[in-house]
């Protein structure tokens, strides 16, 4: 049975509408179906003339572990769609989009927050790119992460699959805000609230503006498309990191 009718909860608060990631079972990581579920609501941002502004946070405490690896193992990688990798990377909203972040924004989840336009994250808050630890290529934040932060930070962020507090992202500005614990949703809120004293198709040019000429990554296809990216995609190792990660074992690389 599809889960995409509630694994992406929609709510209206006056003119900002407010998407929560909804596979607490499985600390919000994406499959196939809440891929599909983030694409409608961020259909409904950008369709819906009394919604101005959008925010996307995570249920029971976390944003998102990323993609559902123990899926990925079963069924395969799902496909990217319309709107790109997990339905919004590709392109975003053309309206304001504020990322809500408590727990844990890790691999696809930090690449979901780095598609929003601004972040609020609670103090203890981990980020983190750890795809290479299951041979994968984290496409999306390995194009976006670099011009949000000092190139030598970032890379040591990809090639280590470290996680960070968000204070260390706050550093270098990729977070625009620090909440207490428990408090990132609020403080999105808030935020918004600033946004709507402007207006709002000005506001909604101005982030178009700006995603053109300076985060829309028209290289990210091609990118995905090179043969060191395409030797990792359906390699060996590929199928070993996600049946690793599924059997909670390390993972035995043979390069290949």
């Amino acid at each position: 049975m599809s889960e995409e009718s509630n694994c992406v909860l929609i709510e209206r608060r006056g003119s900002i509408l407010i998407a929560t990631l909804n596979r607490p079972h499985t600390r919000n990581a994406f499959n196939l179906d809440m891929a599909k579920a983030l694409e409608k609501a961020m259909d409904v941002l950008d369709n819906e003339e009394d919604l101005f502004v959008g925010i996307l946070t995570g249920a029971n405490g976390t944003f998102s572990s990323g993609m559902d690896l123990k899926a990925a193992a079963k069924d395969g990688i799902p496909p990217p769609l319309a709107r790109g990798d997990f339905g919004i990377m590709g392109r975003p909203p053309r309206k304001p989009l504020i990322a809500a972040v408590e727990g844990y924004a890790l691999a696809g989840g930090f690449e979901t927050a780095l598609s929003c336009d601004l972040i609020v994250a609670a103090r203890d808050a981990k980020f983190g790119l750890p795809e290479v630890r299951h041979n994968l290529v984290a496409t999306n934040g390995l194009v976006r992460l670099p011009t949000r932060m000092p190139y030598h930070l970032a890379m040591e962020i990809a090639l280590t699959g470290a996680f960070k507090e968000a204070p260390y992202f706050e550093r270098f500005g990729v977070i625009n805000q620090i909440t207490e614990p428990g408090k990132a949703l609020e403080g999105a809120i808030k935020l918004a609230e600033v946004l709507l004293e402007n207006g709002p198709l000005a506001m909604a040019a101005s982030k178009e503006m700006m995603f053109q000429s300076f985060d829309k990554q028209p290289d990210e296809e091609r990118l995905k498309e090179l043969p060191i990216v395409q030797r990792v995609n359906g390699s060996e190792d590929e199928r070993e990191g996600l049946l690793a990660f599924a059997e909670k074992r390390k993972p035995v690389w043979k390069g290949r």
